[in-house]
C-alpha cells in the first residue's frame, strides 16, 4: 500500500506547484490589453476604460423573441443582430449592451414562446435603459435594430427624446439588409420572415440552431385573406397574410448569401459607429433645441 500512497501524495504536492507556475502567465500585459466589447464581461475598472476608448458611444442591439417559421430559433432576430453588432464593435471599439428583446411583437402572441410586452412597458423600459446607459457614460446610444416589427417603434422612441432634456443622443440604425442588387442572387421573390434571407444569416451566425429539415413542414405563403387598399392600414394585416408566422421559403437559404449579407451588415454597423463617434452636430443641436423649447416666444420668426 505504501507505494500507491506515495504516488497519490505526489499528485497532492505537484498540482499546487503547477497552478502556482501558471498564474503569472494569465496576468501578462498581452493577455489583459484587449478589452471585451461585451458590457457584462467588463470589470468596473475595465468598463470605465471601455467608455473612454469608445468615446462615450455604446451599442444597444435590439432583437425580439418570436416564432421564426418551423426551422429557426425563437431568438433569431436577437442572435443575428448581436452577432453583427459584436463583430462590428470588435473592428471599431464600442461597449455593447447585453441581450435586449423588449420590443413590438403583438402580432405573434398566438405562437408558442413569444414574449410580447405592453406598449407602455416597451417605451418605459427602453427609456430607463438608455437613461441608465447615459448615466454610466454612454452619451451616444446607437440602437441597432434587428427586428422588422420595431421599424416604427424605434424612430418614434428617438423622436420622443425631444419631450424633455437629456444629456445624451439616441441614434437608430434601422437597416436589416442591403438595398443594392449585389451578392449571390436570391432564389425567392417573397422573403419577409424566416425565409431565404434570415435563414441564410442564421447559417452563418448560429448554424447549429438551424433545422433545415423542417423548413418545408409549414407554409410560408401569403394567404392574402384581407382585401383592403394598400394605403389603408390595420394591425391585423400580418396575421391575415401569414398566420403561421412564416413568410417565405427557408429551404432556399445558403451560406454564400448569408455570408454576403452578414459582411454587409457588419460593415454598415461599423460605418454607423464611426459616423456617430464623429458627430458633434447632434449633441449641440439637441442642447440648443432644449434651451429654445423652454421659451418658444423668443424664437426668431
Amino acid at each position: 500500500m505504501l507505494p500507491r500512497l506515495t504516488r497519490n501524495l505526489s499528485y497532492v504536492f505537484l498540482l499546487p506547484c503547477i497552478a502556482f507556475v501558471s498564474r503569472p502567465q494569465a496576468q501578462t500585459p498581452a493577455a489583459t490589453s484587449k478589452l471585451s466589447v461585451h458590457w457584462e464581461e467588463l470589470t468596473a475598472a475595465d468598463f470605465r476604460e471601455g467608455i473612454e476608448r469608445s468615446q462615450g458611444t455604446c451599442l444597444l442591439p435590439f432583437g425580439i423573441i418570436e416564432k421564426h417559421g418551423p426551422h429557426l430559433p425563437l431568438g433569431t432576430d436577437l442572435l443575428d443582430v448581436r452577432y453583427a453588432a459584436l463583430h462590428a464593435a470588435e473592428q471599431e471599439y464600442v461597449v455593447v449592451f447585453p441581450e435586449y428583446y423588449f420590443g413590438q411583437i403583438a402580432e405573434a402572441k398566438h405562437e408558442p414562446g413569444t414574449m410580447s410586452y405592453s406598449r407602455g412597458i416597451q417605451l418605459a423600459l427602453l427609456q430607463e435603459t438608455t437613461d441608465e446607459m447615459a448615466r454610466n457614460g454612454c452619451k451616444k446610444v446607437l440602437i441597432v435594430n434587428g427586428h422588422g416589427g420595431n421599424n416604427s417603434l424605434l424612430p418614434y422612441f428617438a423622436q420622443t427624446q425631444l419631450e424633455k432634456p437629456h444629456d445624451y443622443v439616441v441614434y437608430v440604425f434601422n437597416e436589416l439588409e442591403p438595398s443594392d442588387k449585389g451578392g449571390p442572387p436570391k432564389k425567392t421573390s417573397m422573403d419577409m420572415h424566416a425565409g431565404e434571407r434570415e435563414t441564410s444569416n442564421m447559417l452563418i451566425s448560429h448554424p447549429d440552431l438551424v433545422h433545415m429539415d423542417r423548413a418545408n413542414s409549414e407554409s410560408g405563403a401569403d394567404q392574402a385573406r384581407q382585401k383592403l387598399p394598400e394605403n389603408v392600414y390595420t394591425g391585423i394585416w400580418w396575421y391575415t397574410r401569414f398566420p403561421n408566422h412564416y413568410a417565405g421559403e427557408g429551404a432556399a437559404a445558403n451560406k454564400e448569401l448569408g455570408q454576403y449579407q452578414m459582411n454587409w451588415w457588419i460593415g454598415a454597423i461599423k460605418k454607423a459607429i464611426q459616423e456617430v463617434k464623429a458627430d458633434d452636430v447632434s449633441p449641440k443641436m439637441q442642447k440648443e433645441f432644449y434651451e429654445k423649447s423652454t421659451h418658444p416666444l423668443d424664437t426668431q420668426q
